[in-house]
């Protein structure tokens, strides 16, 4: 007799569950290898004379 389409439909939702995992599991482990630093000057914004916001300090005035 044919198998029941209840029990193919169990073995597609655990691949689907299983494959959803290993995805979420590979991006999970993409964010870790690309973090960046985090430091304090890395996140540092500064705004310059025009009001525009730079990543660089502003040069020292006399």
């Amino acid at each position: 007799m044919a198998k029941s389409q209840a029990t193919f439909m169990k073995k597609q939702l655990e691949k689907n569950r299983l494959k959803k995992r290993e995805e979420k599991e590979q991006r999970k482990q993409e964010r870790q290898q690309n973090a960046s630093s985090g430091d304090l000057e890395s996140m540092m914004a500064y705004v310059n004379e025009f009001g525009e916001i730079t990543s660089t300090p502003p040069a020292p005035k006399k």
